[in-house]
């Protein structure tokens, strides 16, 4: 049975957070593209970062809070420009984004997290993102609608913002755990991915905290691909600030226990949401990998089916040609033997053998489109090697792919 509740809402769930989002002008035009994410009092803080050799400023300046153990107030996210591939100018940015909301708010520059999504190699208008600052610092606000708004500013070539929050008991006090993500290109996560910001008032200690997260981390934006290019600017962060009061976690119990289960789900739910919205994409391709000799093994297996172009082309064509998936399993650095393997298609609209042992099977291809045909679609291999298991998630590769990359700048 789930130890938690899902209820409406995000980033300003949990007791304590608010939020905000303005129109900056960074490069787009008549929308939202900078948002706040705001503690009132101050929080542990874990996070996960791109492990590409080629760092964004903001992934850098972040990742020296966090692993400081510094408190932090705030999160500060605009979309459009990247700040990646920067220099000097790049670090200046974050710390005057920072130093902005140090003026603005009251909070200490070194305890503001900073976080850019967008185009690689521009350089960020300084000014506007110091405006936008100040701005939002009179707009922030706890309610739902306002996490939305922030949810919905941080997008790029998203096409739906991504959102979530769970309440969960801990120590006889109810404690909710909220989050908001963005990605839809450049996704293949070799540590989280994209970017992805969770709001917790559950009180925890912060080496707890950071293994809860990096943990978790493995099954859930690990396991999402939609492309095969890993981000400069890939950041997961989570802030608790422990108002909800109750006794604080410091070792693996029964309540990290509860609480590790909530985070799983949280960002097994926002994982999902970046896969099925991949840029283009017009279904969730999703590989569910079963009684492999090892856990790691099922997850090569997993994404290296959902990761295969050609796997990806036969989704969106809803080709049932298996020899695609297996092809990909055979190259992943993965050992099994193909003659203990049994592949499966499935959806809603039924379930499907067409591999067995070994052996190719004679199947319905009619019912074979009629299943790949829905918008979520999973191939199910059993491996009969041992007793891991894994799913990873991606997304069919589309026509609308290539358009969208090949004039992203413009």
């Amino acid at each position: 049975m789930e130890n938690f509740k899902k209820i409406d809402g995000g980033v300003c769930a949990a007791q304590g957070f608010k939020a905000a989002c303005c129109e900056a002008g960074i490069k787009y035009k008549n929308r939202t593209d900078m948002a706040m994410v705001y503690s009132e009092v101050p929080c542990v803080c874990a996070g996960t970062f791109t492990s590409n050799v080629v760092k964004a400023a903001c992934v850098q300046w972040d990742r020296e809070i966090v692993s400081s153990g510094k408190p932090v107030r705030a999160v500060i996210v605009n979309s459009g420009i990247a700040n990646a591939c920067t220099g000097k100018e790049g670090f200046d940015a974050c710390e005057a984004t920072a130093k902005a909301a140090e003026k603005a708010i009251g909070v200490s520059y070194d305890g503001v997290l900073v976080a850019s999504t967008g185009v690689i190699g521009m350089q960020l208008p300084v000014e506007k993102l110091v405006n936008g600052v100040t701005e939002m610092s009179g707009k922030l606000d706890r309610s739902q609608e306002a996490g939305t708004a922030a949810s919905k500013a941080i997008m790029t070539t998203d096409t739906v913002n991504k959102e979530i929050a769970v309440t969960f008991e801990i120590s006889g006090k109810t404690v909710t755990l909220g989050g908001m993500s963005k990605g839809s290109g450049m996704i293949h996560p070799n540590m989280c991915t994209m970017l992805g910001f969770l709001t917790t008032d559950l009180s925890i200690e912060k080496s707890i905290l950071q293994e809860a997260l990096s943990d978790v981390v493995k099954d859930t934006f690990n396991m999402i691909t939609v492309d095969g290019d890993t981000s400069t600017n890939d950041t997961l962060v989570i802030m608790s600030n422990g108002l909800a009061g109750n006794i604080a976690i410091t070792e693996k119990n029964d309540d990290y226990l509860i609480f590790r289960e909530a985070l799983l789900y949280v960002c097994t739910y926002l994982a999902r949401e970046m896969a099925a919205d991949g840029e283009g994409a017009t279904k969730l391709f999703e590989a569910k990998v079963v009684n492999a000799k090892s856990k790691d093994d099922a997850r090569t297996l997993a994404k290296a089916i959902v990761g295969s172009n050609l796997s990806k082309a036969a989704i969106f064509g809803c080709d049932a040609n298996f020899g695609r998936f297996l092809c990909a399993m055979g190259y992943s650095g993965a050992e099994f033997k193909q003659e203990d393997v049994e592949l499966f298609f499935e959806s809603k609209a039924g379930r499907l053998q067409v591999f067995d042992r070994g052996t190719p099977l004679a199947f319905d291809e009619e019912k074979a489109v009629e299943i790949m045909k829905c918008d979520e679609v999973t191939v199910f291999v059993d491996m009969h090697e041992g007793s891991g298991e894994a799913a990873a998630w991606g997304c069919d590769l589309t026509y609308d792919y290539v358009k969208i990359n090949a004039d992203y700048r413009s």
